[in-house]
This record gives structure tokens, sequence and C-alpha cells, in this order.
């Protein structure tokens, strides 16, 4: 997949979404704000990962000392703030290299790990700005797909760091994505055992197993929508699903 091409296409079209809608509807998704914070969160966001690149930054940077962190008022050069933000990230990455290791919440990575951070923090903020006004929500099963696989990453990463357990041990859960031609990308297995909490591309049953398309899967790993609303089947124990994201917020 090419990463750098999909987080200019996401991050347009979440922009255009924001532009054609009111910028003060309410986003249910995340409560308190508005479509006209949800947009500045993602272009101030890639900024901030941006700089934290290019300055080679070995600790976190300030929010607030992000450069031109918040957008113009005009809706033309907001929207432009928006796109030239996200290729400032691909800038970044190609003065620095790929390889050059920057601080990130996981932990020192590579630079170019920001790359499919950013495409992926827009895929979803994209799906709370159209679940705000209404709008459909469909992204190709293999970008989907993706964003699964790089939340499961994070998750399993947050709980490994801070020593949390989302799920006990010896519990499971198993994600089965129905669209065609994903292969073994489509299929998620989390464990915990003595190891670890981990996850892998694994067919296995699992103590909860779910269902259905990656898009909805996606929403509902990420809690924009419950199984049910999303018309996954759900197989096993609800109660081990529940707990998992009752304990993997972000």
């Amino acid at each position: 997949m090419d990463f750098r091409a999909a987080l200019l296409d996401q991050t347009r079209i979440f922009g255009e979404l924001i532009a054609s809608n009111d910028p003060e509807t309410p986003v249910p998704t995340c409560p308190d704000w508005t479509l006209k914070q949800l947009f500045r969160h993602v272009g101030r966001g890639n900024r901030w990962a941006a700089q934290i690149i290019s300055e080679r930054r070995v600790s976190p940077l300030d929010p607030r000392d992000v450069h031109e962190g918040k957008p113009p008022d005009d809706l033309d050069g907001a929207i432009e703030w928006l796109n030239t933000g996200a290729a400032l990230v691909l800038k970044a990455v190609d003065q620095v290299g790929t390889d050059a290791r920057v601080w990130t919440f996981l932990g020192p990575k590579p630079g170019g790990w920001w790359i499919r951070r950013r495409l992926h923090e827009a895929t979803v903020h994209r799906a709370d700005a159209a679940l705000a006004v209404g709008a459909g929500f469909e992204l190709p099963p293999e970008l989907a797909a993706d964003a699964v696989s790089e939340w499961l990453q994070i998750a399993t990463g947050m709980a490994n760091k801070h020593h949390a357990e989302p799920l006990a041990r010896g519990d499971s859960v198993h994600l089965h994505a129905t669209d065609d031609g994903l292969g073994p990308t489509g299929e998620w297995t989390i464990t915990h055992d003595e190891d670890g909490l981990e996850w892998s591309h694994s067919h296995g049953k699992g103590s909860v197993a779910l269902r259905g398309p990656a898009t909805n899967l996606l929403l509902a790993a990420t809690r924009r929508g419950s199984a049910a609303d999303l018309g996954l089947e759900v197989f096993g124990d609800t109660a081990v699903w529940d707990a998992w994201l009752d304990r993997t917020p972000f």
C-alpha cells in the first residue's frame, strides 16, 4: 500500500467533508468537539508530527509550540493549511530519512512510522465527521484492514507499555474481515499469555470473534459504533469484547 499517497488522499477527503458542513456541528464520537475543533486537531496533528520528525526530537512536542498550529480564518486558506500539513509530514521524512529514529508515544521509532500513523488518524477522524453529519463512510478494504492492524499495534503497545491488561490472561479476540481478496491481512487474533499481550494475522476461534466488512470492524474496534449497530456477527463471550473496548482508550 502507498501510505504516502493515501495520507494525502484521506486528508483531502476529510477536509472536503468538513468544508461542506456547518463547522459548529457537534461530533458525537468525540465528545464536546465540533467539526471545527476536529478539523484543527487533525491539521495541527500533522504539523506536530512533521516538526517532531524534522527536529529529530527524542521527547514530546507541546502542541502549543507547533509552527503555524492554527488554521487561517478563511475556508480556502484553512483547507490549504490542512493539506499542506499532510505534505509536511512527507517532506520531513524525506529530509531526515525514513529510518531516522524519532520520538513517538510508543517509544523511539523510524520517522517513516509517522506517515502510517497520520494516515489512519485521518481515516478514523474522517469517520467521526461522516457520522456527525450523517454522511456515508467507506474505505477500500485494504486500507480499512491496515487501519485495524495499525490500531491493534497501538492498543497492544500502549497496554504493554503501561502494564495494563485489556484482555485477561487466557482470553483471546478474533476479528475476521469478509471482504474479498484480503487473505491473511483480513484476520487478526489478539492473545494474552505468559509472554504478554500480542496480536497476529492468524486464524483462530477466540474467546470472542467478530465477523464483517473491514471498515465496520475498524469502526467497532475504535469505538465508533457498536458491533450490533454495524451489523457485525459476534460469536462467543461478548463480555471479553466489551472489556477490551473499555480498556483500550486512545
